[in-house]
């Protein structure tokens, strides 16, 4: 029996199986070692994981997740040991990024994404990353994501750029002002969520032109400058994340239009990493 674990800032999706048929399932707070020490970690899994499986005891864990990367790993390691008595030769820690290869890929190569609050790709052999453009953030980068949308949208929308109309209903709705949200953006923590957030009001409004061009360019600046990197010519392109998953029309014709051919979408990786882990 093993535990597989999707985990991101927010929360963490558990799924307890057995040769690929989901047992259990089990939803816990977030765990991100760049945010949470060993013991805090080990003490959400004690307190929440725990209790849930009922005595259930895998005999391997397979972790991924956000901030799993390079002096990271161990600790993670080190917390599921300590938490769940698993021994740490029969625990891999790796970062979402190749949760979503395996998913979208299985054990075949190909071209990974990873389109949500941030934004990710990579070029997977069937088995491990070999090669990633850096995302940079949703500042420098992180071109197609929720926080990139929220901010071009944001920007469009505070400097009339919009239909007229738009900016009392977008206002009323959220209950802010302009001031609100600059204090918002650049005042408060977190501004990527937050304009993330945003995307429910972006997606009701799709129907108008101005802001479904503005979509569709992301996401087409997204495969131009991360994905057209890889050898996209001879590999399909698979994506994970809500917002590939809301917005996959547009998505997809974005794609047609640079020649980049479109593989698995999915909204989330776990049924992939199943399949991927069904005879471990």
């Amino acid at each position: 029996m093993i535990l597989i674990a999707d985990s991101g800032s927010t929360k963490t999706d558990w799924c307890l199986a057995e040769h690929g048929v989901a047992q259990k399932r089990i939803t816990t707070k977030g765990m991100n070692p760049f945010f949470q020490s060993e013991e805090e970690m080990a003490d959400e899994m004690t307190g929440t994981l725990l209790p849930a499986l009922e005595g259930n005891r895998p005999d391997a864990v397979y972790f991924y997740g956000a901030g799993c990367i390079y002096d990271k790993v161990e600790g993670v390691r080190r917390a599921i040991t300590r938490a769940l008595g698993v021994d740490g030769n029969h625990i891999e820690v790796n970062t979402d990024m190749l949760a979503a290869a395996r998913s979208v890929c299985g054990r075949e190569a190909g071209i990974a994404c990873i389109l949500g609050t941030g934004s990710n790709s990579c070029f997977y052999d069937g088995s491990q990353i070999q090669a990633n453009v850096s995302p940079l953030g949703f500042i420098l980068g992180d071109e197609g994501s929720g926080a990139v949308l929220g901010k071009l949208f944001m920007g469009d929308l505070l400097k009339n750029q919009l239909p007229k109309g738009l900016k009392e209903e977008f206002f009323n709705e959220y209950g802010m002002t302009q001031a609100d949200i600059i204090d918002r953006v650049y005042r408060r923590p977190f501004p990527n969520r937050f304009l993330a957030s945003l995307s429910p009001f972006i997606s009701s409004h799709i129907h108008i032109p101005e802001i479904r061009q503005l979509v569709k360019q992301s996401f087409i600046a997204f495969l131009r400058r991360n994905v057209m990197q890889y050898d996209y010519a001879h590999y399909a392109v698979g994506f994970n994340g809500s917002v590939a998953w809301y917005y996959k029309e547009i998505l997809i014709e974005a794609a047609a239009e640079v020649g980049v051919k479109m593989g698995t979408l999915i909204k989330a990786p776990m049924e992939g990493l199943l399949r991927y882990h069904q005879n471990d």
